[in-house]
């Protein structure tokens, strides 16, 4: 009964979620107390709000008998509901866990946080539309780089970059300057590139920087960089090209690999397959026997080889062949195959949307939401009180036993305040005691990741309450799915579990109802199913022949077989045959079947256990009506009579 429990629990969520981004109600009524169970109100724009939910397109269903008849079912859920609560069963870790994550989850669509990633999959799209040629100066920088040393870093590049806006050229600068291995010989030079081919931060700055002009200083994880935009032009989108190449080695066999490739190169120009002799001569065992044919590359791809690139996206026809050219690999003459643009949005959004999702830019992206959100809720850190917590960390919280002797009055004082409101060191402990693990961070480091993410949580709470206020359906939403999870682990303990395994219950209640189950008119025989009726048709002659492969044949054609008794309203096909012993053959909603009919059953009782599955459901249906008996005893409950007329008046206008 539990996997049945999860797996409703998660068909429920599915549709609270589809609700909420595709049919949340704007219309706004007054709350007021429509009933109360055990002195707990339950108010009437939560009866209004799941009515209309539950009866979405459903005209014929707002009537005031059927609004009365949901009104007395809503009821039996909320007595229900508060016997779960009667017994703790909301106290339960199980319970904890499974409702928060599904409140997670419930959350997220509200969240500032999920338009961060579509919001970057358009940008990144935009991006993508354009190359853009560049240069740049680096100052090396480790991420986790002492104040002093990155102030020196800062002011580094700063100098660097005044020399240049005074008027020293940008890539001699660079080759003097610049701390990027190979800087001397590159001149900082980085070539076109596009999207998704330079950390985030360092794209962001030269998709940026107009034309012409030098970038103000921008952090990446490698350092300080200022960014010379050369030129930005549309994409070229990527180029599929096919390669022979002779490798070089030493100085020595350079004319060699020269004088052999120019010797290919002459006999495509009289004809020779080009397919021939990249298997007689090319020397890339990745590409040799695909005729030389690499995957598709976009702009960047190949920076380590520019001429590579520069020759590849200098051809325009299907079939143009490159004159010779050398790169630091060796000789080479390239074959257009195709070009590609790029493609439409749509096409590109699902690869996209997991490419930018794996990438830094999305938690770059959503730190500065954070930060941004810290500044509109008001976010006040006292320094010196954080300062002084930190200075108590030590070597057990890398190992999650961390626990601070701090007086009352230390652990009082105010951490930080946000929307006014005042978070103490004692609440950050408290935080910190329920999440430390053992990790291979340094304690500084992970002090301060624990203070980001406690942060983190207070702001999701803060806002959370924000959503409840400007969300009705949200709030219930939340409510609904916290007391239906409840309502599941009382179920389960009062109903399904009893009406399945009490065996002596259920044949006590067969006894005293047994004229509720009397059969009708029977057949006795066997019922044989498949899609295929020539398959039917074989088993029919199998089995009047007595041959003894009748089982192996049914086996091996996957054929569906079933033993009486059988009424006519226990399976569709029944009602389109003639009850006369023998063969039939029908057929019913795309399924073929072969009845046999032995012979004809006259109306009578059933056996208990020809019964028992509608027993079972019987039995269910009586405990619940009884259980929901016993808790109208137990709980009070009362209705008000104006509130009631108001919210049926309501859901019929």
């Amino acid at each position: 009964m539990t996997s049945f429990k999860r797996i409703v629990g998660a068909w429920l969520l599915s549709c609270l979620v589809i609700f909420v981004v595709s049919g949340q109600s704007d219309k706004k009524v007054k709350s007021e107390t429509l009933f109360s169970v055990n002195k707990k109100p339950v108010l009437t724009d939560e009866f209004l709000y799941l009515y209309r939910k539950n009866h979405q397109n459903k005209p014929e269903e707002f009537t005031e008998n059927k609004i009365e008849e949901y009104l007395q079912l809503f009821i039996n859920y909320k007595l229900k509901v508060e016997e779960a609560f009667n017994r703790g069963l909301d106290t339960t870790a199980s319970f904890k866990k499974e409702f928060n994550t599904y409140h997670e989850e419930l959350l997220k669509p509200y969240l500032p946080d999920a338009k961060v990633v579509d919001s970057l999959v358009a940008l990144t799209y935009d991006r993508l539309k354009h190359e853009i040629k560049a240069s740049h100066i680096l100052v090396n920088l480790k991420p986790e780089a002492a104040p002093a040393d990155t102030v020196t870093a800062f002011k580094k590049i700063l100098a660097l970059r005044q020399r240049i806006m005074e008027g020293e050229n940008f890539n001699e600068v660079a080759a003097k300057h610049s701390e990027e291995p190979g800087a001397e010989s590159t001149r900082g030079m980085l070539g076109y590139f596009t999207a998704m081919q330079m950390v985030y931060p360092f794209e962001q700055a030269a998709y940026n920087t107009p034309v012409g002009q030098v970038s103000e200083p921008v952090r990446t994880r490698f350092g300080y960089h200022i960014i010379s935009v050369h030129d930005k032009k549309p994409s070229r989108g990527e180029v599929e090209i096919s390669h022979i190449m002779i490798r070089t080695g030493d100085p020595s066999n350079s004319e060699h690999a020269k004088d052999i490739i120019f010797d290919i190169y002459d006999q495509l120009q009289k004809g020779v397959s080009w397919e021939e002799l990249c298997s007689q001569y090319s020397e890339d065992p990745n590409s040799k026997d695909q005729s030389g044919r690499l995957r598709p590359f976009g702009v960047g791809a190949m920076a380590s080889v520019p001429q590579f690139e520069e020759m590849a996206f200098s051809l325009h026809q299907k079939g143009d062949i490159s004159d010779p050219f050398q790169t630091s690999f060796g000789w080479h003459i390239l074959r257009l195959e195709s070009k590609i643009a790029l493609p439409a949005f749509q096409e590109l959004k699902t690869s996209l949307t997991n490419r930018v999702s794996r990438d830094e830019r999305v938690q770059i992206s959503k730190q500065a939401l954070r930060e941004r959100m810290k500044s509109e809720f008001g976010y006040t850190e006292n320094q010196i009180i954080r300062t002084n917590l930190m200075a108590q960390v030590d070597s057990s919280l890398t190992k999650g036993l961390w626990s601070p002797s701090l007086s009352n009055s230390s652990q009082q004082e105010i951490l930080f305040t946000m929307q006014g409101r005042p978070f103490r060191v004692k609440d950050f402990l408290h935080y910190v005691t329920a999440n430390q693990t053992a990790v291979a961070l340094p304690a500084q480091e992970y002090i301060k990741q624990l203070y980001g993410n406690y942060v983190d949580s207070v702001q999701i709470q803060l806002l959370e309450e924000k959503i409840k206020q400007e969300s009705p359906d949200y709030r219930w939403l939340l409510k609904e799915y916290y007391e239906g999870i409840l309502l599941f682990e009382i179920m389960e303990k009062e109903v399904w579990n009893k009406a399945t395994e009490d065996t002596v219950g259920q044949l006590n209640f067969f006894n005293t109802h047994r004229q509720n189950y009397d059969a009708k008119d029977r057949i006795s025989g066997k019922i044989y199913s498949s899609s295929i009726k020539n398959t039917l048709d074989q088993l029919q002659d199998l089995l009047i022949s007595g041959d003894s492969s009748v089982q192996q044949f049914i086996i091996s054609n996957k054929i569906r077989q079933e033993s009486g008794p059988f009424e006519k309203e226990d399976r569709p096909v029944l009602s389109k045959i003639n009850w006369t012993p023998g063969f039939k053959m029908s057929e019913n909603n795309g399924m073929n079947y072969l009845i046999f009919i032995e012979n004809i059953l006259p109306p009578g009782p059933k056996t208990f256990s020809e019964s028992r599955s509608a027993v079972i459901s019987d039995y269910q249906t009586y405990l619940e009506e009884s259980w929901i008996s016993q808790l109208r005893k137990k709980f009070r409950v009362e209705i008000s009579k104006k509130a009631k007329r108001r919210a049926i008046e309501e859901l019929l206008h």
